[in-house]
């Protein structure tokens, strides 16, 4: 199937903006982008799309995420990570099963498409049925299986290698590619160093990721020193979690030495604004890594935390908290929020062909309906997108050349029956 794009702003991610621009996509793969319309028989009988009043940008990539935890939204309020994980989200966890956690994927997925989500990494439960939800919706994803079984949730920790083995060779670049498989280790807390170190030998002899969360809370450091001598990021280095690259959730307590040493294994830290806000955890040291020289990409964390899965709002929330923490309003600039918002998270889940919008990029793109008030007068689309535009203005969202969404319409999901399943 050809695409044409036409009378659209570009924003590329990459090389600024294209002024009323054409933007041609064939099978799964932008062909054409220009301020030009193309000549010859190139699009003849592609499908018009007409982009007046909106701005076309790469999509974006929710670098962390639970999928099905919008599944307990709203569920557990006002309170501590300890006491709202331990004491209410994994013993009410505990009683999903394999529709719930497909039913909520689906609702997750739907929420991310509506808001110009394209590519997700999730770590959750019943991952066969995340997989399922994400081959049908046409979204992209990096799905992290965790073959530890946690003591939290069963009886004693055991390393599963067979149970992860099998979900890779299930999964791994199915789905014409949109789905990559990575390997969760929840935390250096919830496990052991036996158990953590065999997932890590494993994740290395099958060339995997490894998606974690790391230094949260201050509970958690303590924890860690308590447990192991050491804080949660030197522990994952000794135990050999750095040994592969790593997508790694929070990193809000970090110090100068920290840092750099996120840095030497080239670990991509996930800044989580809104759920580390409302669950009280800090705020993470995002201009120092960046000024380091990290990936930093950017995730809503999950509905149940956050509530939402809305990466519109957690650009702008990203894009102001640190201005206001280190009182200078030059830190963390739009430019950056949104490149942490698309290509990095892209190129930290292993989707090194997504992310900026050119000419043999994969055709992962949104286009914003700025005829709205609140997106008038349009000086700057780049600062219009972050500080102004919402959730609620993505139009058009297409991933691999396939439109999910258009005219606010979801295409590959029935939003009606979905929303009367939750009643």
């Amino acid at each position: 199937m050809k695409l044409l794009i036409k009378n659209v702003n570009i924003l590329t991610g990459e090389d600024g903006i294209i002024n009323n621009g054409f933007l041609g996509i064939d099978e799964d793969k932008i062909t054409y982008i220009s301020n030009i319309a193309p000549g010859g028989e190139q699009f003849k009988d592609a499908e018009i799309i007409d982009g007046k009043d909106g701005i076309a940008m790469p999509g974006l990539v929710n670098a962390h995420t639970h999928c099905a935890m919008t599944l307990l939204r709203n569920f557990a309020n006002d309170m501590p990570l300890e006491k709202w994980l331990f004491e209410n989200i994994i013993p009410r966890e505990g009683e999903l099963t394999d529709e719930d956690i497909y039913k909520g994927t689906l609702l997750g997925i739907a929420e991310m498409i509506k808001s110009g989500t394209t590519t997700f990494a999730d770590m959750y439960l019943h991952m066969d049925q995340v997989a399922r939800a994400v081959t049908e919706t046409g979204i992209r994803a990096n799905l992290s299986r965790g073959p530890i079984t946690s003591g939290v949730r069963g009886n004693g920790l055991t390393v599963d290698t067979n149970a992860y083995m099998d979900y890779k060779k299930r999964w791994d670049n199915t789905a014409d590619g949109r789905i990559k498989v990575s390997m969760e280790i929840h935390s250096v807390y919830l496990f052991d160093e036996v158990s953590i170190r065999e997932a890590a030998q494993l994740a290395k002899s099958t060339d995997s990721r490894i998606q974690i969360h790391l230094s949260e809370t201050t509970t958690e450091l303590n924890t860690s020193i308590e447990k192991y001598g050491v804080k949660p990021i030197q522990a994952a280095e000794r135990f050999g979690v750095f040994d592969v690259p790593v997508i790694a959730a929070h990193c809000v307590h970090l110090d100068d030495e920290e840092i750099k040493l996120l840095k030497k294994y080239n670990v991509n830290p996930v800044h989580n604004p809104s759920s580390n806000l409302k669950l009280g955890s800090g705020v993470a040291r995002i201009p120092d890594m960046l000024k380091a020289g990290l990936n930093v990409c950017l995730g809503t964390d999950g509905a149940a935390s956050n509530n939402n899965v809305d990466m519109m709002e957690e650009m702008h929330i990203a894009a102001l908290l640190h201005k206001g923490v280190n009182r200078d309003p030059l830190c963390v600039s739009a430019e950056e929020v949104l490149k942490i918002a698309t290509v990095n998270g892209a190129k930290a889940l292993g989707f090194e062909d997504v992310g900026v919008l050119k000419e043999g990029m994969k055709a992962d793109l949104i286009i914003i309906d700025t005829n709205k008030v609140h997106l008038r007068p349009l000086y700057n689309p780049q600062a219009a997108v972050i500080y102004s535009a919402q959730g609620s203005d993505v139009d058009t969202v297409i991933v691999n050349g396939k439109i999910l969404m258009k005219g606010r319409e979801l295409l590959t999901i029935d939003e009606e029956k979905l929303l009367n399943s939750f009643r």
